[in-house]
């Protein structure tokens, strides 16, 4: 089942007449009552003088994404958030080297040529480019080993970034798979071992800001960095719970605001079929 909300659609539906304005780009995902994206982008337009418009398509099912690309066709570019980071691939003609090699993908370039009523996709992750800029400036000659809390879309990129920066990683899950450790496994101990600790889940986010990821904080110390993607609220518990122990903590903000602009650039880069 598709849901679209009222604030995503100005009609509240998807209808078969397009829908033309200047130059517009967006946001997919589901739910997305907790994005600051289209603020960043209004902002971003506004300063800059640039005529263009950016809006939320709240979509639980991907499949809804040709409809809207035939009602938006002055659609150029979207960014793409949970859960569609992954399931949105097989509707691309292209990808990245990038967005293969890491198999997720967050931005979207949508080209269209006169005489073919198909928009040509191509898709991008810019999730390790903020991700590495933003937790670079943090990492201490101590962390040499990090624990990835989630397996979703976002943190395939994360766990190619810490690679790229040096680091050894390991998934943890809720579920016992190979290779990864689950939050039963998580004692003190095994945090001695593992300094950075990244939580690619949705846990805390707003609204339900009362949750965290299952760990023994106890045994954090001021060695530990944890990193949040999440960054509404500002301060999440699994934040303040690092805190309380010394670790240093980061949020996800700043790590959307360089996603936002390498977007940008994958959008607005002059040859999109590279």
């Amino acid at each position: 089942m598709t849901v679209m909300t009222e604030s995503s659609f100005p009609e509240n539906q998807i209808t078969h007449e397009p829908v033309l304005t200047p130059a517009l780009y967006g946001l997919i995902g589901y739910p997305l009552g907790h994005s600051f994206s289209r603020a960043y982008f209004k902002k971003k337009f506004a300063y800059e003088g640039i005529d263009a418009d950016y809006l939320n398509f709240e979509l639980q099912s991907v499949d809804a994404l040709p409809s809207l690309l035939d009602q938006y066709q002055t659609l150029r570019g979207l960014n793409v958030t949970i859960p569609h980071k992954q399931n949105i691939i097989p509707l691309l003609d292209e990808l990245s080297a990038e967005a293969r090699s890491i198999g997720a993908v967050n931005v979207v370039k949508i080209m269209r040529e006169k005489n073919n009523a198909k928009p040509y996709l191509k898709g991008f992750n810019s999730d390790i480019i903020g991700f590495m800029e933003s937790i670079r400036p943090l990492l201490m000659p101590h962390h040499k080993r990090a624990l990835v809390l989630g397996t979703g879309g976002a943190s395939k990129a994360i766990c190619r970034g810490l690679e790229m920066l040096g680091l050894q990683w390991k998934y943890v899950s809720r579920r016992k798979l190979d290779g990864h450790f689950t939050y039963a496994d998580l004692t003190g101990d095994l945090l001695d071992q593992y300094k950075v600790i990244v939580n690619c889940t949705p846990l805390g986010m707003s609204p339900r800001t009362d949750s965290c990821p299952e760990l023994p904080y106890n045994a954090l110390t001021r060695d530990h960095l944890l990193y949040d993607l999440v960054y509404n609220p500002e301060i999440t518990l699994f934040m303040r719970n690092g805190r309380r122990y010394g670790a240093v903590v980061k949020n996800g903000l700043e790590m959307l605001h360089l996603q936002a602009e390498a977007s940008w650039r994958f959008w607005n880069e002059e040859n999109g079929k590279d």
